[in-house]
């Protein structure tokens, strides 16, 4: 019994990058064992997008993927996912010119030392901030743009790199859980539903409030007791050699130089959020916003040229192993699909709720909805899934459309930070360099409090009969 605790206690989580490679080792294996299958998928002619025959679910010959596809499935996940890894690495050389020119540091220096005896208010801001974005504008990728400054600002201030990143994806995550106006995942669900656009925002306003404020007290208890003990943080000797700590020093000069490429930053994330607003910039144009920032400020610091493109390619090449994991990830689902596996997985289970009770039936779609995230991470695209089939059981049991939209959003939100094929969770393990296991130690009980919430609300739709219909 002794040598079992031992062996427990020395047990170490594989790293992200294996676990995901393990993953794709048991998929592989699974569309051997599980039947073939899929839904007749359409061209919606209203919305443009393809959408999914509820009645249509069928049994296919069995299209196992094996050792070989397997293998090829990385390159190809690679190849899917160069739209969100070229984007990453263009940031990550926009942060490393950003912390060539000492504008950081200088800013850093002098926001520790103004929120002395305060520091935890960071918290507060970061949180509140992410969340709103995630709420109102369906900011998700967005917020790893910022998470190398957010992790050299919280190490500065005495806590570890995991509150630099929560303080951003935890913020995201309520915004999604809330949903509140997001056009991806909530707006795509009520379309969907038939549902008038945004309808039930008081409810769902009261849903993000609650999920903010658990969500707040959760990381600012945490931030305290690192505050107090950083030895007791998960990331404590990662972080002792973190290249995004930096000695804070009270003498370094705020300079106009400084002051003028910070602007430029604050300028640059000004239009990346117009844009997304009124001209629903993505990706190309986000990364578009950055290569040009990353001019004006080499413009600014005066810098040789040669020491700006080194700056570049050294923050870029910070990005590699988050971006790694992203192409990863993205070839685990490829192998789902592929075996023909996901439509299967996803009949199964939406099969269990029609028969149950709707008082059951909802909360539980709401953990359904979540296990499918795990294997489709795509908001939008799960919606055009899931949504299809869920309204006309919703229909028959007598749920209301608006709660099942509520359930999709909530189970979108949650899982978002738990799924091994989501890109987001994926480069944020690589940036605090912990592994999956350590994460999860970290995030399980907040977890727990996310789903608490949500089955509240699932119960409470339904005896409100939540709507308009």
């Amino acid at each position: 019994m002794g040598k079992i605790k031992k062996r427990l206690k020395n047990f170490k989580a594989p790293d992200a990058l294996l676990l995901i490679c393990i993953l794709m080792a048991m998929v592989s294996i699974l569309t051997y064992l599980i039947p073939a299958g899929e839904y007749t998928r359409f061209l919606d002619p209203e919305t443009g997008k393809e959408m999914v025959d509820p009645n249509s679910f069928h049994y296919i010959e069995n299209t196992p993927v094996g050792p070989w596809k397997v293998l090829s499935s990385v390159h190809q996940g690679l190849v899917e996912s160069a739209g969100i890894t070229s984007f990453l690495f263009i940031i990550g050389g926009a942060f490393g010119v950003l912390n060539s020119t000492g504008a950081l540091e200088a800013l850093i220096s002098r926001t520790a030392t103004r929120l002395k005896g305060k520091e935890k208010l960071v918290v507060i801001f970061f949180v509140t901030l992410w969340a709103l974005g995630g709420a109102f504008l369906g900011n998700f990728e967005e917020c790893l743009a910022f998470l190398p400054m957010q992790i050299t600002l919280c190490l500065a201030l005495g806590f570890d790199s995991i509150t630099g990143v929560v303080i951003g994806i935890c913020g995201v995550a309520v915004g999604y859980i809330g949903g509140v106006m997001n056009p991806f995942t909530l707006g795509i669900s009520q379309q969907i539903a038939q549902l008038p656009p945004y309808s039930g925002i008081g409810f769902r306003l009261v849903l993000w409030l609650a999920t903010l404020t658990v969500t707040i007290v959760y990381i600012y208890r945490y931030a305290d007791k690192i505050h107090k003990n950083p030895q007791l943080s998960l990331s404590y000797e990662v972080d002792k050699a973190s290249k995004y700590r930096e000695e804070i020093s009270s003498n370094i000069e705020f300079s106009i130089r400084h002051k003028l490429v910070l602007i430029s930053f604050v300028l640059a994330v000004i239009g990346i959020v117009y844009g997304v607003i009124v001209f629903q910039f993505y990706l190309g144009e986000m990364a578009a916003v950055f290569i040009l920032l990353t001019i004006v400020m080499a413009c600014i610091s005066d810098k040789p040229v040669n020491e700006t493109v080194n700056a570049f390619v050294n923050g870029a090449a910070d990005l590699l192993y988050p971006c790694l994991c992203v192409g990863f990830a993205r070839g685990l689902t490829i192998i789902m699909m592929e075996g023909h596996i996901l439509d299967v997985i996803v009949h199964s289970l939406t099969g269990v709720l029609g028969k149950l009770p709707s008082i059951v039936s909802a909360p539980l779609s709401f953990i359904v909805i979540s296990i499918i995230n795990l294997f489709v991470p795509s908001g939008s695209g799960k919606a055009v899934i899931v949504m299809p089939i869920l309204v006309p059981m919703a229909d028959v049991l007598g749920i209301t459309r608006q709660t099942v939209a509520l359930a999709y959003h909530m189970g979108d939100g949650i899982t978002n930070l738990l799924s091994p094929a989501e890109a987001t969770i994926m480069v944020a393990l690589g940036l605090m360099k912990i592994s999956y296991g350590k994460w999860i130690k970290w995030f399980w009980k907040l977890v727990l409090l996310w789903y608490l919430i949500g089955i509240i609300a699932c119960i409470i739709a339904v005896n409100i009969g939540f709507g308009p219909f």
